[in-house]
């Protein structure tokens, strides 16, 4: 049994999604919009069905927020087909998508397929900048020497790591790592980054770009 989470506007279509996983033996949780998904929902589900047109935050900007908290197969759910949407998608953090409308069969032998995938090589390490990024741990390391950071420092430098050579704004990076409603101020980043800087320089590596009038962004041409 996998945990899924379904996330589409369309009441009539998340019925008819809920039941037939359901049928399938997994536990389904489904929302009615993108800016619904927490990060309680990333930490549980195996696999997200994610649609993209919806109103407000829609599916590229959920998985956006979402694809450094979510360490599980993201399906994007979407009437857009032209390869540039594909594209940004995937690039985004999606791992697959399913045009509308679709085959309810196949549906079900896609996320069959991901979680089989999943359960086989769980994505539970990786490596960026000469970082090396454990997520079960939530903790990083510079060859055997683990990097000393605080939680936030942390979740700030996972987020970036994940999405490398994307830039993003201090109030994304925020957003992301701490939530929309997150007692602080945005300025808290900036102190954040500063911090990981002075610990990362101490080892001689330096992966975090500053894009002037824009935010901050992993090295993308790093190991």
């Amino acid at each position: 049994m996998a945990h899924i989470l379904v996330v589409d506007d369309d009441a009539d279509l998340r019925q008819l999604l809920l039941t037939a996983l359901e049928r399938d033996g997994h536990q389904v949780t489904a929302l009615d919009r993108g800016s619904a998904v927490t990060e309680a929902h990333c930490r549980w589900a195996h696999c997200i069905l994610l649609d993209v047109m919806m109103p407000g935050e829609d599916g590229f900007a959920t998985c956006q927020r979402v694809r450094a908290l979510a360490d599980c197969p993201i399906l994007f759910l979407t009437a857009k087909t032209e390869e540039a949407d594909v594209i940004q998608g995937l690039g985004l953090g999606g791992d697959d998508y399913l045009t509308k409308p679709f085959r309810l069969g196949e549906l079900r032998a896609r996320v069959a397929a991901h979680l089989r995938r999943q359960h086989r090589t769980p994505q539970r390490r990786f490596r960026r900048g000469g970082l090396d990024f454990d997520l079960g741990e939530k903790a990083v390391y510079w060859g055997e020497q683990p990097v000393k950071l605080t939680r936030g420092e942390y979740a700030i430098c996972e987020y970036l790591a994940l999405h490398s050579g994307q830039t993003f704004s201090k109030e994304q990076i925020y957003e992301a790592v701490f939530g929309f409603d997150a007692p602080g101020d945005q300025a808290a980043v900036t102190e954040h980054i500063k911090n990981i800087r002075a610990k990362l320089r101490a080892l001689d590596c330096h992966p975090i770009d500053t894009v002037w009038g824009v935010g901050y962004r992993w090295k993308r041409d790093l190991p």
